[in-house]
This record gives structure tokens, sequence and C-alpha cells, in this order.
């Protein structure tokens, strides 16, 4: 069986992208159900027991900036030998919130760390393993401030300033200008419907 697709959902924290995750999930099945392949959902940092366990870590406890963005890739490391490698071996498709362009934009854009760090990192734990389409939300960062607000007890990123967001934002965007043939951005202060079209498009790119 051919190799499955690798799908993830990008954007800083109160961006929406987790309101779209399980319609566009469900979307995705309806366009395999035809090959018999199934949809894998899952998210970082998380996706396995271990990286749950270091999710709880990462969301909650003040760390070093490098101990910080070495946990983040050490949960990625066995989040794909454990998860991601053997659904796409088996041919089903993956969608997955957040990767490692959440990596660049928060631990590097967001809190500065250098860049030629993380793409050694990278280097080490992905080879040139990147996904097939990345569906980066974007959204301003004062819309965003707002949403998070409304939303439960923030975690230590969420908790983050306005400035950090406008970084870790920008660092997206540059994300995006880079590849442009893997990201599909999604202007996110659309309304729910509006945005559910683009992600037809972007359905169909696939």
């Amino acid at each position: 069986m051919a190799r499955g697709k690798f799908i993830t959902f990008e954007g800083i924290d109160g961006a929406g992208k987790t309101t779209h995750l399980d319609w566009f999930r469900t979307r995705l099945q309806d366009k395999l159900t035809s090959h018999a392949r199934a949809v894998v959902m899952t998210r970082e940092p998380g996706g396995t027991p271990l990286g749950e366990t270091l999710r709880g870590i990462l969301l909650n406890q003040p760390m070093d900036l490098e101990t910080e963005a070495l946990l983040m890739f050490a949960a990625r490391r066995e989040h794909l030998a454990q998860v991601i490698e053997p659904a796409l071996a088996r041919g089903d498709w993956v969608l997955s919130d957040r990767f490692s362009d959440a990596t660049f934009a928060y631990q590097g854009g967001g809190r500065g760390l250098p860049r030629d760090k993380l793409e050694a990192l990278e280097r080490w734990v992905q080879g040139g393993f990147q996904p097939d389409l990345t569906v980066l939300f974007d959204v301003p960062t004062d819309t965003a401030s707002e949403r998070r607000s409304a939303a439960r007890a923030p975690d230590k990123f969420e908790s983050e300033s306005e400035s950090f967001f406008e970084r870790t934002r920008h660092e997206y965007l540059r994300r995006a200008a880079e590849s442009p043939q893997r990201f599909f951005i999604v202007d996110s202060t659309r309304p729910i419907d509006e945005i559910r079209v683009k992600l037809e498009e972007a359905i169909a790119t696939l």
C-alpha cells in the first residue's frame, strides 16, 4: 500500500485551529473511506505516553530555554517512532495538532533560541522529514489574545506577552514563505463557514 500523508495544523495560541481539527479529520476520513485507510489524529507535544508526560512538564514547569527545546524534540522523536512513521508506513494518514514548525515559532521566534540550534535538532530528529501539508491558521495577535482570555486557565505559553506572540507569528509566516509548497495559510479572522470552505480547498490539494 502507498505511504500515507502527514498533515499538520499550526498557529499561535488563540488562532482557532483546535476548533476545526475534528471537522477536518472527518472530511479527510470521508475522502479515504473508499481506499480503506484511517486518519490518525494526534498532537504535540504529546501523542505517546512519554510525550504526554513531557507535555505536562513543558506546558507548566519553568526551565532553561535549551532544555525546553531539547524536550520538545525528544517528545517528537518518540512521536515519530511510535505513532507517525508506523501509521504512514501502513498507508494511514496522520493529522497532528502542531509539529516542528511550532518549535521554530515558539522556542525560536518567541523565546529567541538561535535558529541554527533548532535546525541542527530538526536534522537529527527528523532527517529530511516534513509534513505533506501544513495548514497555518493566521490571526492578528490582539484577536488571538481576546480569544485566549475567554478560554480555560492558561498554561505558561498562553500566559506570554503580546510581543512574544508577535514574534511567534512572524516566525510562522517566515517558515511559510520559506516553504510555500507545503503551507496553506488560512485567515482565521473569517467566519467558521468561510474558513471551512478554505479547508475544503486544502483537502482537495492532497
